[in-house]
């Protein structure tokens, strides 16, 4: 989570804003278990090259039951 992420959360649990600090921890939460379950299936993480790999893979590719 960045910087500014952390200084938004902090600043919503002062000023009471319940529903944003949800909203942005969910929303935190849900694009790492993205980001976890397209690693998995592309074998790399995001921006990471090896020699193995030498080409885009296309979403399809990826989620072929899809």
């Amino acid at each position: 989570m960045s910087r500014s992420d952390l200084q938004r959360l902090l600043e919503s649990l002062r000023t009471g804003d319940g529903i944003e600090l949800v909203r942005n921890v969910a929303e935190h939460m849900l694009q790492e278990l993205i980001e976890a379950e397209l690693s998995g299936r592309i074998g790399a993480r995001w921006n990471e090259h090896t020699d193995a790999r030498t080409a885009f893979v296309p979403l399809s590719a990826a989620f072929p039951n899809r």
